[in-house]
């Protein structure tokens, strides 16, 4: 009845949706009033929008898995399997993030405080579940991250192809920050 596209698009969607829906039944809840259901329309609404606002950021964190190799996040570590190279790190023990440029491709530079480095691409399947893992970083700004991952007024598709390097740091430990003083 449903089309596989719009199917697959409102899955996609679907924390958004449900917040969508939650902040309507918030609304209803003040528009009845009352000493009781208005300040408690007013909390689930406000509960709504904070939930709504991590949707949306994590639904434009996701990239759709089109490049080679398989991310997993699990039991506070990162692992990636990929063709060419893979390993995994500690998420306690991550000292800096960096969005680099890697043979055309957008990657994750994830590093260690002990100098080891993973590489994970950006459009890799299950690489949106690393959103949630760099939340838990201390002082993580995820409107930085979001921002930095798709730049206002770049080109979503037909990105011609990026030069290698490293680009910009997205975040790094205060213990880093404070050993360069």
């Amino acid at each position: 009845m449903i089309r596989a596209e719009a199917r697959a698009a409102l899955w996609q969607g679907r924390e958004v949706i449900a917040a969508g829906i939650l902040a309507a039944f918030g609304l209803w809840m003040m528009a009845l009033g009352g000493y009781v259901l208005l300040p408690l329309g007013a909390m689930i609404l406000a509960l709504a929008f904070g939930i709504g606002l991590l949707a949306w950021r994590r639904l434009r964190f996701g990239t759709g898995g089109s490049a080679a190799g398989l991310v997993e996040v699990d039991e506070g570590q990162i692992r990636y399997f990929g063709p060419d190279f893979g390993g995994f790190v500690a998420i306690p023990e991550l000292a800096e993030l960096r969005l680099m440029t890697h043979r055309g491709q957008q990657h994750w530079r994830l590093k260690q405080r002990d100098g080891q480095v993973l590489l994970v691409p950006v459009a890799a399947t299950g690489a949106e579940a690393l959103f949630d893992a760099f939340a838990s970083l201390p002082a993580m700004d995820t409107q930085r991250l979001v921002a930095v991952l798709n730049p206002t007024g770049a080109p979503q598709s037909g990105l011609p192809a990026l030069s290698d390097g490293l680009g910009p740091v997205v975040w790094t430990h205060s213990s880093v920050l404070l050993a360069r003083k």
